[in-house]
Formats: C-alpha cells, sequence, structure tokens
C-alpha cells in the first residue's frame, strides 16, 4: 500500500515539476507574433507566383511587415488587393505598377519547320521531353498550351500552334512563366512596347532554315535605332530598356518582323 502511495507521489511531483518547466520555457521563448500576419495573407491572392520577388503570399506578407518591400508589388491583386494591404499596414495606397507576360517566340506553323511528328501527351511537358519536341527550332513555343491551363484569367490563347497572351486580360502573375517548358514566357512591365520574340541564339543562317521569324542577328535593328538601345548579343538581338523610347523604328526595319509592338 504505501509502495502505491509512494509511487503516486513521486508521479503527480514529476508531473507538476514537468507543467511548471514548461510553463516558463513557454514564456521565456514565447516569440510575438504579429497579428496583421493574417489579415495580409487575407487581403492578398494567394497565387504564389513569385512575381512580387519574395517566394509566394506568405513570404511577401512577411516582408510587408518587417517594411522590407513595397506594398505595391503584388501585380495580380492589382489596385483592390494594394488597397487592402495600405489599410492593414497604416500607409498610404501608392499606385502599383502593371505588368505583363510575353511569349517570346513568332513561330507559328506557317512559319516554323516540324523535324518530326508528335504523338504523345498532348502538353508542352510531355512534347518536350521527347527530343526537345516536334519544332526544328529547339527555342521555340511548342504550343499546346500549357501555359493557357494554367492561367486564372483566360488570358492566353494558342492559334496556329503559337500561344498568345491578350494584355488587357492578362495580371502578370506569371503562372505561366513556371509552366513553360521552354522558358521563353517572361513578365514585364506593361509600358513597354516592344519586344523581340525570338529566343534562338543560334547563327543566323542556321536560325533562317528552321523558322521564317526568327532572329538572324543582321544588325539592322542596331543600326536604325536612334538611341543605340539595340545590341546583338550571343546571335541574338536585345533591347536595353533604359535607353528604349518605345519609337518602334526597329519594329518597322526588322527583315524577320520578329521585333513586334505589343
Amino acid at each position: 500500500m504505501h509502495t502505491i502511495l509512494i509511487a503516486i507521489i513521486y508521479v503527480t511531483s514529476i508531473g507538476i515539476i514537468c507543467a511548471i518547466v514548461l510553463s516558463v520555457a513557454s514564456k521565456l521563448m514565447h516569440v510575438k507574433t504579429d497579428d496583421r500576419i493574417t489579415l495580409l495573407l487575407e487581403s492578398l491572392p494567394g497565387v504564389n507566383c513569385g512575381v512580387c520577388g519574395y517566394p509566394g503570399c506568405s513570404g511577401y506578407a512577411s516582408a510587408l511587415l518587417s517594411g522590407d518591400a513595397q506594398s505595391n508589388l503584388c501585380t495580380p491583386g492589382g489596385e483592390e488587393v494594394l488597397k487592402k494591404i495600405s489599410v492593414v499596414l497604416g500607409v498610404e495606397a501608392s499606385s502599383i505598377e502593371q505588368k505583363k507576360a510575353i511569349v517570346f517566340c513568332s513561330g507559328d506553323f506557317n512559319s516554323r519547320q516540324k523535324k518530326m511528328d508528335y504523338i504523345g501527351i498532348e502538353s508542352c511537358k510531355g512534347a518536350n521531353q521527347l527530343f526537345g519536341g516536334d519544332n526544328h527550332c529547339a527555342f521555340g513555343c511548342l504550343g499546346y498550351g500549357d501555359c493557357k491551363t494554367v492561367c486564372p484569367t483566360n488570358a492566353i490563347y494558342i492559334q496556329d500552334g503559337l500561344a498568345y497572351i491578350e494584355p488587357r486580360l492578362c495580371t502578370g502573375c506569371g503562372l505561366c512563366v513556371k509552366e513553360c517548358p521552354k522558358k521563353i514566357i517572361s513578365v514585364e512591365k506593361s509600358n513597354i512596347a516592344v519586344f523581340v520574340l525570338c529566343k534562338n541564339i543560334e547563327k543566323g543562317a542556321i536560325t533562317r532554315k528552321k523558322c521564317d521569324k526568327g532572329c538572324i542577328a543582321c544588325t539592322k535593328c542596331v543600326k536604325e535605332c536612334p538611341q543605340g538601345a539595340i545590341v546583338i548579343e550571343d546571335f541574338l538581338a536585345k533591347i536595353d530598356y533604359s535607353k528604349c523610347d518605345n519609337c518602334r523604328k526597329c519594329a518597322e526595319t526588322c527583315i524577320q518582323k520578329c521585333i513586334t509592338n505589343y
């Protein structure tokens, strides 16, 4: 009997001591959290696209609370989300930086050469796993619409085997960028008007054999640009937007018509 009582006393004492230790530890090791984090996460769209430059909406919310991020970086959320964020943070709402996704390819069915007839999974990822797809150009759009499938605003459509993005519907969320296996979609600022819609870095003679609209690095756009904003790198024309004034002279003079007004 005495043995049982002693055991009960020991167990009870250990329980009381553990409870005291845990209670003290919880107070000493408590990390204070800002209740605004929940409000911010509820305000953000939750697409976790990363266009803001942070790892998902939770990363952006944490950066907002720490003061490391601007409140106008959530392009998919638009002005509505910006207003909510500003209310939570108690700051004045600024203007949001509008962005749009661009498909850097002009090679539709009428322009590009095929190297084989692909029969398999009707997706860009599936086709890309078979020798990089059915196009001779390894840098071109495969046209099976993986980007269209993930677009939350139906801003992407496929025409003649090439993905097109409607700027008026695009929010710049960047989900299509992640989905494209060719990495030819990029989110750009909406105020940019001209783009070199090609990613082929092969020599011009090789590019011409594969696609009628590929950049052949002829340098005509370089010579015609009044701002000196275009250079040739890796056999591909590239525009320096810090110098470009959207005069569109390059688009007018491009032999291949791969520099396009957008």
